[in-house]
């Protein structure tokens, strides 16, 4: 089993504080919508671009730890893969904290299988992270929203609520059939529907925003295409 360390900062409202993780566990949450509709349509976007149905909703993915990256560019094969804003659980030093980050996918290998997918591109996450006790009261009016970079312009991808995905604790639950992450542990939690549909991209903007604290945590990345030789 491998694992990865991470440089984070915790940032509370009584102060930051930065420190290297060890995460040994990542785990990607699939079909987590809640409003059954929306789910609906975020499946046939996928199945537009010849992406089976998912077995069960939701559905978890183990990725190797060594895929999470905090840099602001990563190295694809080609120019099918593209990256969605979501909200990221981390379990660390017996506390849980939510960042945000980008399940960046090979669109064309998804079409193959959406396991070997998951482990086919480095996963992009913000450096900052907030205690989940701080935002678990008003957890459904956070906002994610993602804008990506087309023809010279940026344009809005993605924006809803925290509250179209499962709960947390409801994630949690599901996954490890408790209340809790093991510590080292951290967890995708699911994305919202593509304005325009879900389609390649080359660089990317991630937001998760608080409105009740009035602050938000941002990442932005870019993939860098390599050649396919044949």
């Amino acid at each position: 089993m491998s694992n990865v360390v991470l440089h984070l900062s915790f940032e509370s409202k009584t102060g930051t504080d930065r420190r290297a993780v060890v995460v040994d566990h990542a785990v990607i949450a699939g079909w987590t919508g809640r409003d059954t509709a929306a789910l609906e349509k975020h499946i046939k976007e996928l199945e537009e671009l010849g992406v089976k149905r998912p077995a069960m909703t939701p559905i978890f993915y183990r990725i190797a730890a060594r895929r999470l990256t905090t840099d602001d560019a990563i190295e694809v094969l080609g120019a099918k893969s593209g990256g969605e804003v979501e909200f990221v659980l981390l379990q660390s030093g017996d506390r849980l904290w939510v960042g945000v980050g980008s399940d960046h996918t090979d669109r064309e290998v998804e079409a193959y299988g959406v396991t070997v997918s998951k482990q086919m591109c480095d996963k992009p996450i913000g450096t900052t992270f907030w205690p989940m006790s701080e935002v678990a009261a008003h957890w459904d009016r956070l906002v994610l929203r993602s804008h990506v970079y087309e023809n010279g312009r940026e344009v809005l991808y993605q924006e809803g609520l925290a509250s179209a995905m499962r709960a947390p604790d409801d994630l949690i639950r599901r996954y490890r059939g408790g209340d809790r992450l093991s510590n080292g542990t951290l967890m995708f939690g699911g994305t919202l529907a593509a304005k325009g549909g879900v389609r390649a991209t080359t660089a990317i903007t991630l937001e998760l925003e608080d409105p009740v604290l009035g602050r938000r945590l941002r990442h932005r990345y870019r993939s860098v295409s390599l050649p396919i030789a044949g």
